[in-house]
């Protein structure tokens, strides 16, 4: 008998436990998106991309910090304060001096301990070294005479 009191005493107590629940905090930072595909750009020519942030919360957002995985990718933002329902924008450069893929991250921190991550990706081709070739066909019709 003191098993099944035991066991009864158990499980309502898991039952109004499990009944508790947590209001989520209300993330005030959105983004328009968090990731852009640059595909392919030309080697040794930087390329920028503009992310745009929501402030959907109640009170003025701070930005505390963004930084970027790596030295090949500056951001650059505004350390005012977004004020409530405005918008701010985070602009993205990457030196594209390495041939190859890529995929790069940006951690913004804000509100003293929230984060969110932005990634940037794409292929970097290597130009051609010197100057186009001479088009033969090009060069035959300036020589024509009309």
């Amino acid at each position: 008998m003191k098993k099944i009191t035991i066991l009864f005493a158990l499980l309502a107590g898991f039952l109004f436990a499990g009944a508790q629940t947590v209001t989520p905090v209300e993330d005030p930072l959105q983004l328009k998106e968090a990731e852009h595909n640059f595909d392919k750009i030309p080697q040794g020519k930087p390329t920028y991309y503009t992310f745009d942030i929501i402030n959907t919360g109640k009170t003025a957002l701070k930005l505390d910090d963004v930084r970027a995985s790596c030295g090949c990718t500056t951001p650059e933002w505004s350390r005012d304060p977004i004020p409530a329902g405005g918008t701010g924008k985070i602009k993205v450069g990457y030196n594209a001096a390495v041939e190859g893929n890529f995929e790069k991250t940006i951690t913004i921190t804000y509100n003293t301990s929230q984060s969110k991550v932005l990634t940037i990706k794409g292929t970097v081709w290597k130009a051609p070294e010197g100057p186009a070739p001479v088009n033969a066909s090009i060069e035959l019709l300036k020589k024509q005479t009309f």
